[in-house]
């Protein structure tokens, strides 16, 4: 209800809004001035009509002086009412977002010091002459003009700040949610150590008068000597209630943007602090469990697609994209499975993937699926990237080196098939599970390309598809045209040089043999 009339204000005028909201809230320094010099009634005997000359002097240098501020303040609007009027590019609006919140402060910074020289000395100079008063009086006169000054100070610094909130909401609908403010401003800590005593200043010098006090000069002088030291204790503990539940806050929220989420803010209080610690914990334990979901997903899916999954662009419904196809899949281990133990067989696919599952990370792509003794694994989604298949080559040769050659991955041998060509990627499953996949005859093919290394003696073959979208050259060598099973036209494959007709190594016996090694390198740690 507070900002209800701004907001109305600013509905209606648009525009022009800052500046007749500045204007009209500057008129608030005439009911300081005519305040301040009604309260000098109080203090002084003089005619009605005395007081009534020097009101009128006083109030003629206020507006003077507030038309002064006017034209310097006006020109920091300028941004503000061109940002309201349509001006929405992206300077624009920091521009706008700037003038606005550092309004309060550059305000009272700037203009605290016009009004004393301007107003406050030459009416208490008047004072003295107009109120036939002692030189000597001038001094309380000033220290009483300046704490009125001071008290205006505050009033304007807090009524700009809530008209400008509407613009500032505004603003924000209009921007991504801002990380950091980058304006200099009032601290929380100085608005209070600074409103309260002067509030009390006033308030004292002001009930002075309505008790009979007759000096003007003791009044203040005992309303300051008051405001700090019996009721800055008071206000220095008000501080430090605020303030200390927003440090613990801030410091929660520093560790929580570090990426850290085992923190909580204490509860010290039941007001709204209290509640707003509360809510805080809330949503980190949010975020925790959050984080939980991720590293499941991580480590049951990859973790391109976990993040994909999670992120606000993905998309249930899939899409046509062009991607790269790997096929791997082990050599001969029909007949190993049959000879080894079963947990031989495990250890070993586990050492295997765990050599090539990086592998693939590596070079930018993911594994869609586990198979048996074998995977297939995407790039190009859900990641769109241009290379894909130059990354799917670059991965099938480093499988090819260590497992192949190097003897990597539990001792298996292991075909690699390429294909590249246009696919179906998103949500496949039902029943309340789903699985972010891709379908489409380029997955057949690249499938039946892996088998084909079976015939051929190859280690690694590619179709003409993934060949043509390589963006570097590469020397390959053709194996002719192949029909594979399922697919309508042959396809025409290749592979590196120096591939096909390998003698194979007696799969049993290599896979245990490395086993073994494994198993005693594990039991000495």
């Amino acid at each position: 209800m507070l900002h209800a009339p701004f907001e109305w204000l600013y509905g209606r005028l648009g525009s022009r809004y800052p500046r007749v909201f500045v204007t009209l809230e500057l008129q608030a320094g005439f009911l300081v001035t005519a305040g301040t010099v009604a309260l000098l009634a109080a203090y002084y005997d003089a005619s009605f009509t005395n007081f009534l000359y020097l009101l009128a002097f006083a109030l003629a240098l206020t507006g003077v002086a507030l038309a002064w501020g006017l034209i310097r303040i006006f020109p920091r609007l300028r941004p503000i009412s061109a940002w309201i009027d349509g001006r929405r590019d992206e300077d624009a609006t920091e521009s706008a977002w700037g003038a606005a919140v550092g309004l309060p402060l550059s305000l009272v910074r700037d203009e605290l010091f016009w009004p004393i020289t301007s107003v406050v000395v030459p009416s208490s100079i008047a004072a003295v002459l107009i109120l036939d008063l002692s030189w000597l009086d001038f001094f309380p006169l000033v220290i009483a003009g300046t704490v009125a000054v001071g008290y205006g100070a505050i009033l304007h610094h807090l009524t700009i700040e809530a008209g400008m909130r509407p613009i500032l909401i505004d603003i924000n609908r209009a921007v991504s949610p801002r990380v950091e403010t980058r304006i200099d401003a009032l601290p929380l800590r100085w608005r209070l150590l600074t409103a309260l005593p002067m509030i009390n200043v006033i308030t004292g010098v002001v009930v002075a008068a309505i008790a009979g006090a007759d000096s003007l000069g003791v009044s203040v002088l005992v309303a300051i000597a008051v405001a700090t030291t019996i009721s800055l204790e008071l206000t220095i503990l008000l501080s430090r209630s605020i303030l200390g539940p927003l440090a613990d806050l801030k410091r929660a929220t520093d560790v929580v943007a570090e990426g850290d989420f085992d923190v909580a803010v204490p509860i010290t209080t039941a007001d709204e602090l209290g509640e707003l610690a509360a809510s805080f914990n809330q949503m980190v334990e949010g975020l925790r469990e959050r984080e939980r979901i991720r590293d499941a997903f991580g480590t049951y899916l990859d973790q391109d697609v976990a993040e994909h999954i999670l992120s606000e662009g993905f998309n249930e419904g899939g899409e046509l994209v062009e991607v790269s196809i790997l096929f791997c899949d082990v050599k001969d281990f029909t007949s190993f499975a049959e000879a080894a133990e079963a947990k031989e067989v495990v250890a070993c696919l586990n050492d295997l993937f765990e050599v090539v599952v990086p592998v693939i990370s590596r070079h930018g792509g993911h594994v869609d699926k586990f198979e048996g003794d074998g995977l297939m694994a995407v790039f190009g989604a859900p990641q769109l990237v241009p290379d894909h298949a130059d990354r799917a080559l670059r991965a099938a040769f480093e499988i090819d080196r260590l497992v192949n050659h190097e003897g990597e991955g539990g001792g298996f041998r292991v075909g690699i098939g390429l294909n590249t060509g246009n696919v179906v990627a998103g949500s496949i499953g039902g029943g309340g599970r789903l699985n972010f996949s891709v379908i489409g005859d380029a997955v057949n093919v690249a499938a039946r390309v892996e088998a084909v290394t079976r015939e051929t003696g190859d280690d690694l073959l590619l179709t003409e598809a993934t060949r043509e979208r390589l963006g570097g050259a590469v020397e390959l060598e053709s194996r002719g045209e192949r029909e594979l099973k399922g697919i309508e036209r042959p396809v025409r494959l290749y592979a590196p040089p120096g591939e096909g007709h390998r003698v194979p190594r007696d799969p049993v016996e290599a896979v245990r043999s490395v086993y073994a090694r494994v198993r005693g390198s594990r039991a000495a740690d």
